[in-house]
């Protein structure tokens, strides 16, 4: 590619987010800005150990380190598994609009703003792939399509059509799913 685009991968827990932002990154030769939650949970954190506050705020500065790494320069782009809209889909998935209406909105909004900063974003389908229990994760798939459904109805709602990109669950593999990608994001420079 001319040019060094900005991909952000989102989809519930077990879609091959990980895998998928790794091929991609490489491919484009841009950096990869990996999952901070899952690194957490791989360290042992447990959410059991804090509380609705605590959560709510881990999110927000999640989605806020994400959205200010999206708007420096970024010369030889960058690919991010998970968005600050995913940080918005979690606090909304876990009832937290109903803790905090203004934070929520406040959440939402900067979440809003951050996504105009992709190039494109990919949702992977629930359901696509086995889901493994890994003890990272959770292992009930309710919890995960319950989240893909909020997220991807922020995708739709506030996401340009033409940088929205939702890979079929009918693209199987590593390399047909990267080389559909890859088409994807051709198509998105030449338009």
């Amino acid at each position: 590619m001319a040019y060094h685009p900005r991909i952000g991968i989102t989809g519930s827990a077990g879609t091959g987010k990980t895998t998928l932002a790794g091929q991609i990154a490489a491919a484009l030769g841009a950096p990869l800005v990996e999952e901070a939650m899952r690194r957490r949970l791989e360290q042992g954190f447990d959410f059991h150990q804090i509380d609705r506050a605590a959560h709510r705020a881990l999110l927000a500065s999640e989605a806020e380190d994400l959205a200010r790494l999206l708007a420096a320069p970024n010369p030889r782009g960058l690919v991010t598994d998970r968005t600050p809209l995913d940080m918005a889909a979690f606090w909304l998935s876990n009832g937290y609009g109903m803790d905090d209406p203004a934070a929520t909105e406040a959440l939402l909004a900067r979440a809003i703003c951050a996504m105009a900063d992709y190039d494109a974003v990919l949702l992977l389908p629930w359901g696509g792939l086995p889901l493994e229990a890994d003890g990272i994760r959770s292992a009930n798939p309710w919890l995960h399509l319950h989240f893909q459904t909020v997220m991807e109805g922020l995708c739709r709602r506030w996401l340009a059509p033409d940088r929205f990109f939702i890979l079929p669950e009918s693209v199987k593999g590593r390399g047909a799913r990267l080389s559909w990608v890859m088409d994807r994001l051709n198509m998105a420079v030449a338009a």
